[in-house]
């Protein structure tokens, strides 16, 4: 079996602020605390002796690759991405950092998505990547303007009722 990987899908090299922020200290709480920690614990299970039978060794060296993969990623990553955090000159439309407040068309229902870059995504709080399909429908509209867009559930038509550029 191979390791090779096909490459992921090109994204938006945007970042917010915040988003900068915290993949920053991402990257430095796995460099200086997370990393040291499991190679002290890899050191003490390799001293164990037989590291064919040694699933903590075993679990360690894997924990170990893993950091490293993602610190590797952050690294590249970080130098790639460009910070976004002043507002537009047109701040009626939306572009990248807006959050937006969407009415469905035929359900009545309403809600609120910020666009954000790929990597800060957060479904949970209506972060959407400026990658997705509604995203990039949205870009450039204006409030009151009306929009289809193909989503997992359907073609779905929205009105925009409000766009601000605060975080």
């Amino acid at each position: 079996m191979s390791r090779w990987r096909p490459p992921g899908e090109k994204s938006t090299a945007l970042i917010t602020r915040e988003g900068h922020d915290r993949l920053k200290s991402e990257l430095d709480d796995l460099w200086r605390v997370r990393r040291p920690e499991v190679v002290k614990a890899l050191a003490a299970a390799a001293a164990e002796g037989d590291r064919s039978e040694n699933a903590e060794y075993t679990y360690r060296k894997k924990q170990l690759g893993d950091i490293d993969r993602r610190v590797r990623y952050l690294s590249k990553r970080l130098e790639a991405l460009r910070v976004v955090d002043t507002a537009p000159s047109d701040p009626e439309a939306v572009f990248f950092g807006a959050t937006v407040e969407l009415e469905n068309l035929a359900s009545g229902e309403m809600s609120r998505y910020r666009i954000v870059g790929p990597d800060e995504t957060d479904a949970t709080r209506g972060w959407i990547s400026i990658d997705s399909p509604l995203a990039r429908a949205l870009l450039k509209k204006r409030i009151d303007d009306e929009f289809s867009v193909e989503l997992p559930g359907g073609i779905t038509g929205f009105v925009l009722v409000d766009v601000s550029y605060t975080s």
